[in-house]
């Protein structure tokens, strides 16, 4: 499995609710930072870790991302689009729906999610662990979320964003690898979670998990967005 063939869907359909009223007329992902959209910054981030396709999971005024992205080709990148339709599918249903765009494996990212790694390492954990799922964890101590995977060993022992443990010390980073066969089970057009998705394959310990050691930066808080600003504008190492 090469980074360069295997797809990323981004979860872009969310409503953003905790940047309203900014996200009441653009989405999420065209938010300004350092001078441009959210989704230009994170799409040349993929294209310089070696990724050249993805598909936009969108919803709410998704419509307006299309428009201004188009096929991805001023970013070196190949885009689709995948619509939720008049209803909501959330994270898991979302990725049910666009599995004919994206193909037998594939990566998961959230469309607020800014991560500075190395994806072909991700990419590889994934095809040695054999199993249909991965979740990178990163050892996040409650310092920039509330930690939600104990993490022991090399494995995932539990994840849940509710019910939290202080074993608890490692949170989900944003990017995940499945198999398609994960979400082909699930009827289409419904709405379900991806987390609970990945609850139920941590329960049969068919959850990979690989850890990464840089932060990880978001758009989806006031505070994320100026964290990200402040990377993105500093001036470039000599």
């Amino acid at each position: 499995m090469s980074v360069n063939l295997l797809p990323v869907a981004i979860l872009a359909g969310g409503l953003a609710t905790r940047l309203r009223p900014i996200t009441e007329k653009i989405p999420k992902a065209l938010l300004t930072v350092a001078g441009e959209p959210f989704l230009a910054h994170q799409l040349r981030l993929l294209r310089a870790a070696g990724l050249r396709r993805a598909v936009l999971c969108v919803g709410y005024l998704g419509e307006i991302i299309e428009r201004e992205f188009g096929d991805g080709a001023e970013f070196g990148m190949e885009l689709r689009y995948s619509f939720d339709g008049k209803v909501l599918l959330g994270t898991g249903g979302a990725l049910r729906q666009a599995l004919p765009l994206l193909g037998e494996e594939f990566f998961t990212l959230y469309g607020d999610s800014y991560l500075p790694i190395d994806y072909e390492a991700v990419a590889d954990a994934f095809r040695v662990s054999g199993q249909p799922g991965l979740m990178t964890v990163f050892n996040n101590e409650g310092a920039w979320d509330a930690s939600n995977v104990e993490f022991v060993d090399g494995r995932i022992v539990r994840y849940d964003k509710r019910a939290r443990t202080p074993a608890m010390r490692h949170i989900d980073y944003g990017l995940g690898a499945f198999r398609a066969s994960v979400f082909a089970e699930r009827p289409s057009g419904v709405a379900f979670d991806l987390a609970d998705v990945q609850c139920g394959l941590v329960a049969k310990g068919a959850l990979a998990g690989h850890e990464v050691f840089q932060r990880f930066y978001e758009n989806g808080s006031h505070a994320g967005l100026a964290e990200l600003e402040a990377l993105l504008t500093q001036p470039a190492t000599p």
